[in-house]
């Protein structure tokens, strides 16, 4: 009777009858009959009928009885991840790992637990693995260099092919050499491809040691410089900054510091946190700074392409002007929308010291002149950066585009009318991690409404 209620209960789950199938399994559980078996077999037809919690609790009670099922712990960890709960799933992926080590089915949805619950690096190993058994696995493939896109930002190769840049900081740094001496100190923050480190090697320095956070940049660059000859005078830490101590990963302050952690907005990657730490516990008072000094520079604008990146009014016919409050504060400018009109001077906002100790949370009013009427969609900036005597960079929007560091559109709440000969009174300023570039609160009259934003998209950038 039992084996014939089983039949019948496999016959409706393979046919989609899925509520009966759960029925006559929990019948056949409580008369204990091949009790194991049956949880499995209950748990995938609850599973498929959406109730993934009672599925999971079905597992966990076959598991119970049999603790290696291979299966069940696959299918268990699946579950849990639909659910959203990475790290369970990730756990539970692990010990059928340690059952069956060289499983695919085990190794691609742990690779997946794991990525999902930010422990990218480990994710990584994981289809590395795959890889080496199954090397045509494009599946593998696909996701060894979606995972690594992840993990590496985009804008580190147009940066590292960016010439200009890369000339300023290399003079800065054989100047730097050249003063202190093949033996001077250097620490290097944020290693990256390892390009400033091996500049300084080449310069003639003896005694290079830079720190890179990500363990997976760490690991190539450490490759990297390897290939090109400099490992004797090149030491990798993988470390944030803030983690390097004297004494144990440097065995003295530094002489000099080089650092690449600018972002395009000045500010966005800790910069002034960093600086002072480093000021503090890393570098001798004397030590020489490359890049010293950076200043945001910028002026208004007005542009067609940009308003269709900062601002929405109609669309398909429908109002939909409540969400551009809603809208990025910053935005980076590149391609088309490169096209916009100077509506005043450039004007130089915010210079910060990057030799200074201390870097405290500043904001003044910054009067900008109009010299063409317009409708302002706020400010687009780049930066000025002092290397060393005589060596500067800047990402002037005149003399390049879609470098390493873009242009930065500070776009305002709502577009500004502005009318030639006035002042803007802009708030500017800094709050130690992201530059603050603000119009007055409510400047009456100018803020445009609706129907002043639909006009604004017919006029000529």
């Amino acid at each position: 009777m039992l084996l014939e209620l089983l039949r019948s209960a496999t016959s409706h789950h393979s046919s989609g009858d899925l509520a009966r199938a759960e029925g006559e399994y929990l019948r056949l559980l409580e008369h204990g009959y091949r009790k194991a078996d049956i949880l499995l077999l209950l748990a995938r037809v609850v599973a498929q009928l959406g109730n993934l919690e009672a599925a999971i609790g079905h597992l966990d009670a076959m598991l119970v009885l049999v603790p290696d099922h291979l299966e069940a712990l696959i299918e268990k960890g699946v579950l849990l991840h639909r659910l959203g709960r990475a790290d369970d799933a990730a756990r539970c992926l692990a010990i059928a790992r340690s059952i069956a080590p060289e499983s695919e089915p085990v190794r691609k949805n742990l690779a997946a637990a794991l990525a999902d619950s930010g422990r990218r690096h480990e994710a990584l190993s994981e289809f590395r693995r795959l890889l080496e058994l199954h090397p045509d696995d494009v599946f593998v493939r696909h996701q060894i260099r979606r995972l690594i896109s992840a993990m590496v930002p985009f804008w580190h190769i147009p940066m590292l092919n960016d010439e200009r840049r890369n000339h300023a900081f290399e003079r800065a740094i054989r100047q730097a050499v050249e003063t202190q001496g093949a033996d001077a100190r250097i620490l290097d923050i944020g290693t990256g491809s390892g390009l400033l480190s091996m500049m300084a090697a080449r310069a003639g320095a003896r005694n290079i040691v830079t720190c890179e956070k990500a363990l997976l940049i760490a690991e190539t660059a450490e490759q990297i410089i390897a290939t090109n000859g400099y490992e004797r005078q090149i030491r990798i830490i993988n470390k944030d900054s803030r983690q390097v101590v004297v004494g144990t990963d440097m065995d003295a302050r530094a002489d000099i510091l080089i650092s690449e952690i600018l972002s395009s907005d000045l500010l966005a990657e800790d910069v002034l946190s960093t600086f002072e730490d480093v000021h503090a516990r890393l570098l001798r008072p004397d030590a020489v700074i490359i890049p010293r000094a950076a200043t945001a520079v910028g002026c208004l604008v007005e542009s067609d392409a940009l308003f269709k990146y900062a601002f929405v009014a109609d669309v398909s016919g429908f109002d939909l002007s409540l969400f551009g409050p809603l809208a990025a504060q910053r935005l980076p400018v590149h391609g088309s929308m490169t096209s916009w009109r100077r509506l005043s001077k450039d004007i130089e906002l915010l210079r910060i010291d990057l030799s200074a100790k201390q870097h405290p949370p500043d904001i003044r009013s910054c009067p900008v002149v109009v010299e063409r009427d317009g409708v302002a969609a706020g400010v687009v900036q780049w930066m000025n950066i002092d290397l060393a005597d005589g060596v500067t960079f800047s990402n002037h929007p005149d003399e390049t585009s879609d470098g390493g560091w873009l242009q930065v559109l500070h776009s305002f709440p709502q577009p500004i009318f502005v009318t030639a000969g006035e002042h803007l009174d802009l708030m500017v300023g800094h709050d130690r991690n992201s530059l603050i570039m603000m119009p007055p609160h409510d400047p009456a009259g100018r803020r445009m409404n609706k129907a002043g934003l639909r006009a604004s998209g017919r006029r000529t950038a």
